[in-house]
């Protein structure tokens, strides 16, 4: 099955905060299936449900060679001293800005059987935890940058091609 198309900066579903999958059925086995497809492609480690028009607690993450999702994931431990970090975003192309995050961060959800997955990790892992679980809360990395580059970013997205 090809990926679903990524939605960008100015679709509304990025901003809403996305509703707790209360039962697993087709269209949510099919949710996973677009989302671990829609990783896979070269450059993603993660893929939010919002991402991809759907308003559900979901997101599946491509890192370090691991390929996986998870359901109504809620980050449980964040430790370390913030720090600024290089990121971007499929939902806004191009972009790249520091961006702080915690340098370890933990999550728990489900799978599809209902079974508890806990998720952690330093590095790409812990910024994609913390971005993916950003979007389920409609939020983006944009939102978190300083006064100063949000500016600059927003200036950026108003003079690309794609917005």
């Amino acid at each position: 099955m090809p990926e679903r198309q990524i939605r960008l900066l100015g679709d509304p579903v990025l901003k809403t905060v996305s509703d707790p999958i209360l039962t697993v059925d087709d269209r949510v086995r099919g949710l996973v299936t677009d989302l671990l497809d829609s990783v896979r492609l070269p450059g993603r480690a993660g893929v939010a449900a919002s991402q991809i028009g759907v308003n559900l607690r979901a997101f599946s993450y491509n890192v370090d060679g691991e390929v996986g999702y998870i359901l109504n994931p809620s980050i449980v431990e964040l430790s370390g001293e913030p720090e600024l970090v290089d990121e971007g975003c499929l939902s806004v192309p191009g972009l790249w800005y520091p961006t702080k995050r915690y340098p370890f961060a933990r999550v728990v959800g489900t799978d599809l059987e209902g079974e508890t997955v806990e998720l952690s990790g330093t590095g790409v892992m812990a910024q994609a935890l913390q971005h993916e679980t950003d979007h389920l809360d409609g939020l983006l990395y944009l939102d978190r940058l300083d006064k100063e580059n949000r500016r600059a970013a927003m200036r950026e997205v108003r003079e690309s091609a794609w917005f």
